[in-house]
């Protein structure tokens, strides 16, 4: 694939006029995808895809089309041609943009990382064999993932992952099941039995009688799983420059009144160590690292080149909806083994579901309790708790209600595979409060 990349690059490049600039985005994968029902193969296939985006730029136009290719070049050439020329047209009738900013400066990169994917026939026997004796769904989604972009300039950067994710659940019965997943670079069986036999472990407790708690706030633990549900709602317009500016973002209030979160959280975007690209589709190389809060104040923001160019500052190679794709939230000290001890009682929550907010500028935000949540005393769990809502602010749970968080941190990269595979990924521990408001 990166040499098709590059005889690609080149054939957009030599096609430039002068005047034009031309750019080439890559976006493929080759991947398989495997779905199981009752611990067994419902659905299985591979996916090879290839997708394209051109765009050209003549003074301050710019026109850009997205198409699939084959990968094979003697097959694509004249389409890209074709394509092309009919941007070359479409450039010609567009009004100036007065936001346009893409990289000048040839700044060429290349990422590989390899690792130990399974094929199919692998994943199959593997997963079947952990899974024996239950009621295992789940879904995997493995392989090679690829970015690319060049322009006329000279300009070449080059990306390649491999990486898997499976996602599973343990069904109990009715609303009950246990909800848990494998992701990374290197699979190993010893690794997936392990995290099967966690899930089995909570999935036993599942057929204790189920309680419902009065509305009201608990004591809570959130795994990583559901702290990053929280933390995903900060990805909605949070940290980007424009919302910022716009007033829009749900963290406002950090930016303009000096509400903080609890010292010990810092998160930040971590491209050195995710999954995503370190450059963008304007040809800017990502800052490494971004730190978007530390030590529970907002630092910096993300800033694309459309929003640098219209508010005159720097961008640090952001994408243009300026969201995190590498989110990494610094560990603390409470060992995971600890956590049901140190919750002593309240309540255990594996996942939170279908969050959104409730009021935005407050940060307020609501959503469900979902999969393995347990009521526990004395450190330990006594009960599956049914499903309830809860509806609290950040500033509460991972604010001034905040007891600590663990020192493991689970990394999860995102399961979507809308269109192509994501690249986004989350790097979290789990977190202890001493307040989660249960409304209903």
């Amino acid at each position: 694939m990166q040499n098709y990349f590059h005889d690609l690059a080149n054939l957009v490049s030599t096609s430039a006029r002068a005047g034009e600039v031309t750019f080439l985005w890559l976006a493929a994968e080759t991947s398989d995808f495997i779905r199981f029902n009752k611990n067994a193969v419902r659905q299985a296939g591979a996916v090879k895809q290839v997708a394209v985006t051109l765009a050209l730029v003549a003074g301050a136009k710019r026109a850009e089309m997205r198409m699939m290719c084959t990968g094979a070049l003697a097959h694509d050439q004249a389409e890209i041609n074709s394509a092309i020329a009919s941007l070359r047209n479409d450039v010609a009738m567009v009004p100036d943009d007065p936001y346009l900013l893409y990289n000048t400066a040839v700044e060429s990169t290349t990422h590989v990382v390899t690792g130990n994917v399974p094929d199919a026939d692998t994943v199959i026997s593997n997963v079947i064999a952990a899974g024996d004796g239950t009621d295992l769904v789940g879904i995997y989604a493995g392989g090679a993932i690829y970015r690319g972009f060049a322009n006329s300039l000279g300009q070449r950067n080059w990306h390649h992952v491999d990486n898997f994710n499976f996602e599973w659940c343990l069904y109990h019965a009715a609303d009950k099941a246990v909800k848990s997943s494998y992701a990374g670079a290197d699979w190993q069986p010893s690794d997936l039995n392990q995290k099967m036999q966690f899930a089995r472990q909570q999935l036993a407790k599942l057929s204790a009688p189920a309680v419902t708690l009065k509305p009201g706030a608990y004591r809570a633990f959130l795994t990583p799983s559901a702290l990053g549900e929280i933390t995903d709602m900060f990805n909605w317009g949070g940290f980007g420059v424009k919302s910022q500016r716009n007033k829009q973002s749900p963290l406002q209030k950090m930016i303009d009144d000096g509400q903080s979160l609890h010292s010990s959280l810092s998160l930040s975007e971590n491209t050195r160590d995710g999954l995503a690209p370190a450059f963008s589709q304007d040809g800017y190389i990502k800052a490494p690292h971004v730190a978007l809060i530390k030590n529970g104040r907002m630092a910096d923001a993300l800033v694309s080149p459309r929003s640098a160019k219209e508010y005159g500052i720097a961008t640090n190679g952001a994408s243009a909806q300026e969201s995190g794709e590498s989110f990494d939230l610094s560990a603390g000290t409470l060992a995971q083994a600890d956590a049901l001890k140190a919750l002593d009682t309240g309540i255990f929550v594996g996942n939170l579901w279908y969050l959104n907010f409730s009021d935005r500028m407050n940060c307020r935000m609501t959503g469900m309790t979902r999969f393995a949540t347990f009521w526990v005393e004395n450190g330990e769990i006594k009960a599956p708790l049914n499903v309830m809502r809860f509806d609290d602010t950040a500033y509460n749970i991972v604010g001034e209600n905040l007891i600590g968080l663990t020192a493991e941190r689970d990394f999860m990269p995102d399961s979507a595979s809308y269109g192509e595979r994501s690249t986004a990924s989350s790097h979290l521990p789990g977190a202890l409060v001493s307040s989660f408001k249960l409304t209903l």
